[in-house]
């Protein structure tokens, strides 16, 4: 077997990887890049194999730096399956039809505006495009194996992370290739935790916090220390949250801090339709999260749920301390940028991050300390306060990535670090190499290796 390295290779974003066998072509994951221009226009190249080539596609979570691309691959001319759990093909019907309506509206705005370069600016992809490659979708069980193609066994193991999220493991003759997929957290307070690792002879693990701990403080209690200080100030906090996963975590904090009456019972408006519509499938997947479907119907009812534009904008003029979670989560697009652009200029206000943010992303950006930020078409000034909420990442850090990994029943021949920014992906390859003493690559884009067959694994 060849693998490819088409995306998430020292960065976070753009996951692709190609496995040719002597008869197929298989691609696991499908992502957006994002963050950096010079990744970003990554979307809009010619795509490096000719997508009418690859038999099957294979999607380890939702996210849309993981499945984000599939419309384009279809749109040139991709036309198999897509495979992935049933939980992850239920919040892909949500995130990528959004984020074809999301694409849209950018460029009408970007048309109506003039403050695009391309007359008239398009879309990556459409709505209606978007909508479509869901036909393509074929769900999988977890712990199931599969064949595809007559060709490629695979099966799905729980990653946690968010809602549906999986490892990946894939064999074909003597060869076997586990991809990590997104870690999750042993402990997050929703989702339920990564299963243990299997034996492969190859590993593909991501980096994210590769180079880092998450700090030892308690979600919850910090939270209510920033919503204390910002109701005291009469202000409004802002919370740009991914829609999967992150605002279900900060909805349930909300709720259990309510609950404890550790904080006053300030309005919380989600508004982000695709982020209810996220929860709704929460609930409906009780089986794949921890709290029991009575407490997930009252995390639930925490927020008031805000569905149109004209709402959206009606609470940006509610004159009482209140806290609003709009999407997305690293700023770069959606209804959040409505609602920091009316209220990052006053200090009363906070706007807190629960989430990584990109390099190259307004988030990374804001997080940083700048005084303004382009949005919108215009300069926006930033006198409100600036948090990152410490330790609600949906990823593992370095030492539960090698707690879970060193737990392989034999060392891999090879390990791949991907999806890390350079820094992360080369602090993970030291620690694994250092701790475990296995042969660690961190791969450059485009690069291919052979995967040695054999018969005895």
């Amino acid at each position: 077997m060849q693998l490819q390295f088409l995306g998430a290779t020292k960065t976070v974003t753009g996951s692709k990887y190609l496995l040719t066998t002597q008869n197929k072509k298989f691609l696991v994951d499908c992502g957006l890049f994002q963050g950096l221009k010079e990744l970003r226009l990554r979307n809009w190249n010619e795509f490096v194999v000719d997508p009418k080539t690859i038999d099957a596609v294979i999607i380890t979570h939702a996210h849309l730096d993981h499945s984000g691309y599939l419309p384009v691959l279809i749109k040139k001319g991709f036309s198999g399956k897509i495979y992935c759990t049933d939980c992850t093909m239920d919040l892909c019907k949500l995130l990528l039809c959004d984020c074809g309506h999301l694409l849209e509206e950018e460029a009408n705005r970007a048309n109506k505006y003039g403050y695009s370069k391309h007359k008239p600016a398009l879309p990556l992809y459409t709505y209606d495009e978007a909508c479509a490659a869901l036909k393509q979708f074929v769900p999988v069980e977890f712990d199931q194996e599969i064949t595809l193609e007559n060709e490629l066994n695979v099966t799905f193991r729980r990653a946690g992370h968010i809602l549906g999220a999986s490892s990946v493991l894939l064999k074909h003759q003597g060869a076997s290739i586990l991809f990590s997929g997104d870690l999750g957290r042993p402990h997050d307070p929703c989702i339920r935790p990564p299963e243990p690792v299997t034996q492969a002879q190859y590993l593909v693990v991501e980096s994210t916090y590769g180079d880092r701990s998450h700090a030892l403080v308690d979600p919850e209690r910090e939270l209510g220390v920033v919503i204390n200080k910002t109701a005291k100030r009469g202000g409004t906090l802002i919370i740009p949250a991914f829609a999967v996963g992150r605002t279900q975590n900060i909805l349930y904090y909300i709720y259990s801090l309510k609950k404890q009456n550790l904080i006053p019972d300030i309005p919380v408006f989600l508004d982000s339709p695709m982020a209810q519509n996220v929860t709704e499938i929460l609930a409906t997947h009780y089986q794949e999260h921890l709290p029991s479907p009575e407490v997930c119907a009252e995390v639930c009812k925490t927020a008031h749920y805000v569905s149109s534009v004209e709402e959206s904008k009606l609470i940006d003029t509610y004159n009482y301390p209140k806290i609003i979670i709009s999407a997305s989560g690293m700023v770069e697009g959606g209804r959040v940028l409505h609602h920091i652009k009316y209220f990052a200029g006053d200090h009363r206000n906070t706007i807190l991050f629960a989430g990584y943010q990109a390099i190259g992303t307004r988030g990374a950006t804001i997080l940083s300390g700048v005084s303004e930020v382009k949005m919108l078409g215009g300069i926006v000034k930033i006198n409100a306060e600036v948090i990152a909420l410490g330790d609600v990442s949906a990823h593992a850090d370095y030492a539960e990535l090698i707690s879970w990994i060193r737990k392989m029943p034999t060392p891999p021949k090879k390990v791949f670090i991907t999806h890390g920014e350079l820094p992360a992906a080369e602090a993970l390859k030291q620690r694994i190499e250092s701790t475990l003493g296995w042969e660690c690559v961190v791969p450059s884009y485009l690069d291919n290796v052979e995967l040695e067959e054999r018969t005895n694994n």
